[in-house]
């Protein structure tokens, strides 16, 4: 008998979950950040198409590597404005669109025969300062110029709520993503995608809605540790 690989493993986990009657299982995201170009190759022998970045420097060698591959690239990091033109010709997805400047810049950048560019709205649900994000209350605006760009595609929310102990307010968290999700629904029809949960709390986001879940460590098992300065 052949062992059961990570990968069959969580998109079982990932399929039993989404118990609601016909309810799809959320897509999955592999988190490739740090990660080498020959183990997202062993990833995508397996079947996994698509994969999240964090850094647009980083993923640029990986991308070039793994060209005519098939997959799927998703930029899931923060995106300084510097970085747009890269970001919106090396990547089919953008999950962390926050603000005016940048829906301007990834539309300006991205090339006409790549076709739209997938695009998230990062919404800040828990109010971090450290965090990047819109707030939930201008979601409707930055959605609208999203949708009025036709070298973009309007595609859903992204968030990453704050790692609480207290898992009943994490779940809070993700229910308020939803509740926004289908405000946008029912004014953009189209989208589609709610991207939110990660190794630890995907069962918690996918009870409340996500369609789309990014893991990394429970994929790819732990990094490997920083060595020590002597």
């Amino acid at each position: 008998m052949q062992p059961v690989t990570p990968l069959a493993a969580l998109l079982s986990r990932l399929d039993n979950a989404a118990r609601l009657p016909g309810r799809p299982a959320p897509r999955l995201l592999a988190v490739s950040k740090t990660r080498s170009a020959a183990e997202i190759a062993a990833l995508a022998a397996q079947g996994q198409r698509a994969f999240g970045e964090n850094y647009v420097q980083e993923a640029l060698p990986k991308i070039a590597a793994l060209r005519g591959q098939g997959l799927e690239w998703h930029l899931i990091g923060h995106l300084q404005s510097n970085k747009a033109r890269e970001a919106a010709q090396a990547f089919d997805w953008v999950q962390t669109v926050d603000r005016p400047k940048l829906v301007a810049a990834l539309a300006r950048h991205r090339p006409p025969q790549a076709g739209p560019l997938n695009v998230l709205v990062q919404v800040n649900i828990d109010a971090e300062a450290s965090k990047s994000g819109c707030r939930p209350q201008d979601v409707p605006a930055l959605a609208e110029a999203i949708a009025a760009q036709p070298a973009l595609r309007l595609r859903g929310l992204m968030a990453i709520p704050a790692p609480d102990p207290d898992w009943a307010r994490r779940r809070a968290a993700f229910h308020a993503m939803s509740t926004l999700f289908e405000a946008l629904q029912a004014a953009h029809p189209e989208v589609d995608t709610l991207s939110m949960g990660m190794s630890e709390d995907y069962l918690d986001a996918i009870a409340e809605g996500a369609t789309m879940v990014r893991i990394g460590s429970a994929l790819f098992g732990p990094r490997p540790a920083k060595p020590q300065e002597a």
